[in-house]
C-alpha cells in the first residue's frame, strides 16, 4: 500500500520541466517581452561560442563541438536567469496595488541580509494604508503601502519612534505606489539592496530583536480585511 501511495503521489506532482513550462506560460501571459528576451539571451552565447570555435579551433571538430556545447549551456543558463527575473516581476504585478502586497514581498522576496515582517507596524483602518518595516545592512527601512500624500505622516511617525529607540541607526523611507516619488512593487528588493551599508550582521540581528521586543501596536491578523471587519455580537441568554 505504501508503494502505491508513493507512486500515485509521484504521478500527481509535476516534474521539474513541467514546472518550468508552467512558470514560462504564466510569465508570458503577463509579460509578452519575456520570451523574446529569453530567446536573445540563449542565442547570443551560442553565436559567440560558434564564432570562437571557428576562430580558435583551426578545423578541429572536437574543439568546435566543445565551444558550441559551452555556448549552448551558457545560453540555457542566461535564459533561465531571465525567466526567473521576469517570472518574479510578473508575480508581483498580479498583487500590486492590493492590501498586503508589500508584506508578501518582505516575506518571500528579500535578499542581501534584509529581514522583514509580512505584518505592518502601522495601519490606517479607514484607507487600508500601511507601513512595514525591514532591517538590514542599510539600517532600518520603513516602507509605505498607499498614496504618498496619505502615508507620509505615517512614515514620519514611525521614523520618530525608531529614532527614539535607536538614535544612531539610519532610517530610510520608501513609498511603494504609482505616484511621484514612489517605486513599483517589483523594485522594492532592489531598492533595499542599494541602500548604503552601515550595520554589521550581528548589529542587524540586534536591531531587529530590539524593535520587535518594543513593538506595542497589535498588527492586523493575516487575512483580515479592516474595511469588512464587523464586531462580534454578544450571545443571547
Amino acid at each position: 500500500m505504501a508503494r502505491k501511495k508513493d507512486a500515485s503521489k509521484a504521478q500527481k506532482e509535476p516534474g521539474r520541466i513541467k514546472q518550468m513550462w508552467q512558470v514560462f506560460q504564466m510569465t508570458r501571459r503577463y509579460d509578452s517581452t519575456a520570451q523574446w528576451l529569453m530567446l536573445l539571451g540563449f542565442l547570443a552565447p551560442v553565436l559567440v561560442g560558434l564564432g570562437l570555435a571557428l576562430w580558435f579551433s583551426e578545423g578541429n571538430g572536437f574543439t568546435i563541438a566543445l565551444w558550441v556545447v559551452a555556448g549552448v549551456l551558457a545560453g540555457l543558463l542566461i535564459a533561465l536567469i531571465i525567466l526567473g527575473r521576469r517570472a518574479e516581476r510578473a508575480a508581483y504585478s498580479q498583487i500590486e496595488g492590493q492590501p498586503g502586497a508589500v508584506g508578501a514581498v518582505l516575506r518571500s522576496g528579500l535578499r542581501g541580509g534584509w529581514v522583514g515582517n509580512e505584518m505592518p507596524v502601522a495601519v490606517n483602518g479607514k484607507t487600508q494604508d500601511a507601513v512595514y518595516r525591514a532591517v538590514g545592512r542599510g539600517g532600518v527601512a520603513l516602507i509605505s503601502e498607499g498614496p504618498g500624500s496619505r502615508t507620509k505622516r505615517m512614515l514620519d511617525d514611525e521614523q520618530r519612534k525608531v529614532a527614539r529607540i535607536l538614535p544612531n541607526v539610519p532610517v530610510t523611507q520608501i513609498s511603494v505606489g504609482d505616484d511621484d516619488g514612489s517605486i513599483p512593487l517589483h523594485k522594492l528588493p532592489v531598492t533595499l539592496r542599494k541602500t548604503k551599508r552601515s550595520l554589521t550582521k550581528p548589529e542587524v540581528l540586534a536591531v531587529s530583536n530590539r524593535l520587535n521586543s518594543l513593538q506595542t501596536s497589535l498588527p492586523i491578523p493575516k487575512g483580515i480585511d479592516p474595511m469588512k471587519a464587523r464586531p462580534q455580537r454578544g450571545k443571547m441568554r
